[in-house]
């Protein structure tokens, strides 16, 4: 045998000591990594997340601020270049605008560009108070010294588009995220009770969850919101709509942790942390809920994009959120006349990172939850 086999032998047995002597969550990243959709939708889902926790830094206005620009409103549009029939710079530029009415336009704006006023985008720029991680900044990453920029446009009431897009996205994330934590600690304690315990316990369990799963979302949602005071805050009426979502939507994942704990539970491991002593709550919590961790870290992200799709949708027919909360339901209420649709198609840019943000979540999820799958290997 010659040196190259020994050594080729060599690798493929820690290759094989290393695969047989991973933990699970090792072996459900080496699988995870295999997926070239799951690992593309990965990174997006990173940049997303973290567009929407820097976003205050990323944009350049503040997004609840009305009229800032009040001679741009429901503008399109203005997108930096380095080129144009007057030389090129090194610094991207805008062109500053005209906006006038007249009878021959039925009295909408008609904007007129002037290609002789250059305004030149700055970096790192000085503007609004805002807080990331308790401290208070007031440097954007990019802006004018003199004027305006919208990158996406603005709306009716002149709110720069792009700064509320990436907003939107941070306050749909936190009530994903709200929501989710309280889907799952109430499916861990409601699962593990009915399928530790069974017996009448588990039935009377089963019927509370069904009756949880047969009530209507959107007829639940256009009660409470008759009784939603006018008086809340924009925060009172997010954390309640965060709380809502989690409260019925916990059903799903207690029925899968009640199913593998009926399974579990007369296992050997478990009758001996019995005989030694163990309370029911200790064998819960630290030998029978570990067992499966990896399934229920796929099942909250998988859970992620039906939360964010419900705060949209909520917030989208007017049960939600609300201005001046900007979150990607609220947005979305922009783009339903046909008014929007004729005159100023950009109002659908942030439909288009609600597709990408939801999609990402969806390949991550069924990514996650093949690589998790302790037979996925044998079925290829």
């Amino acid at each position: 045998m010659t040196e190259t086999n020994i050594y080729d032998a060599s690798v493929d047995q820690n290759a094989k000591d290393a695969y047989f002597t991973a933990s699970q969550s090792q072996l459900i990243w080496t699988r995870f990594k295999k997926q070239k959709a799951a690992m593309f939708g990965a990174w997006v889902l990173v940049i997303l997340i973290l567009s929407g926790l820097f976003a205050p830094f990323l944009t350049p206005y503040d997004p609840t601020i009305s009229g800032r620009d009040k001679d741009y409103m429901n503008g399109a549009p203005t997108i930096p270049q380095f080129c144009d029939d007057n030389g090129c710079s090194l610094r991207p530029f805008i062109y500053g605008v005209e906006r006038t009415r007249s009878i021959e336009t039925n009295f909408r704006w008609v904007t007129e560009v002037n290609t002789d006023d250059r305004k030149y985008v700055q970096f790192f720029v000085q503007g609004s108070t805002y807080t990331l991680a308790g401290i208070s900044f007031s440097t954007h990453l990019f802006g004018l010294d003199e004027g305006f920029i919208h990158l996406f446009g603005t709306d009716s009431t002149g709110k720069d588009i792009f700064s509320r897009t990436f907003h939107a996205i941070n306050t749909s994330l936190a009530v994903g995220t709200i929501g989710v934590f309280i889907a799952f600690v109430l499916a861990l304690i409601i699962g593990g009770i009915s399928g530790y315990y069974g017996g009448w316990i588990d039935s009377v369990i089963q019927m509370v969850t069904d009756a949880v799963r047969t009530i209507p979302a959107i007829p639940l949602f256009m009660a409470l919101a008759a009784f939603i005071p006018d008086t809340w805050s924009a925060e009172e009426r997010f954390f309640f709509i965060s709380i809502i979502l989690g409260f019925i939507g916990w059903p799903t994942l207690a029925r899968r942790v009640r199913t593998h704990l009926l399974t579990e539970r007369n296992q050997e491991y478990v009758l001996a942390a019995q005989l030694c002593g163990a309370s029911s709550g200790h064998v819960i919590r630290k030998h029978l809920l570990p067992s499966f961790t990896s399934y229920i870290i796929v099942d909250l992200v998988i859970s992620f994009p039906y939360m964010v799709l419900s705060e949209t949708a909520l917030s989208f027919i007017g049960l939600g959120l609300k201005d001046p909360v900007n979150s990607l339901g609220v947005m979305l209420q922009n783009v339903t006349s046909a008014d929007v649709l004729l005159n100023y198609q950009w109002y659908f840019i942030p439909v288009i990172f609600f597709i990408v943000l939801v999609m990402a979540f969806v390949f991550v999820g069924d990514g996650l939850r093949d690589a998790a799958d302790p037979y996925g290997d044998t079925k290829k």
